[in-house]
């Protein structure tokens, strides 16, 4: 029950991990405010990365369209 109990434990801090490993990908280290992304929760990581995939989109293109 240890090893069960160390994984729940360790895996909030996988996914913030992986939040910051996408948004490091992405160029981003830090947000519009000058916040660095190593100082954020995993809630304003995913709102930020959120944002990034966001901007990637191309509302040009026809496939992005909405009608």
């Amino acid at each position: 029950m240890g090893i069960l109990y160390n994984t729940v434990a360790t895996l909030p801090e996988l996914k913030r991990n992986h939040i910051i490993e996408r948004l490091l990908e992405k160029g981003i280290t830090e947000t519009k405010d000058g916040i660095s992304i190593y100082d954020m929760d995993y809630k304003a990581l995913r709102l930020e990365l959120s944002k990034a995939d966001f901007r990637d989109i191309n509302a040009e293109s026809d496939s992005n369209s909405w009608f």
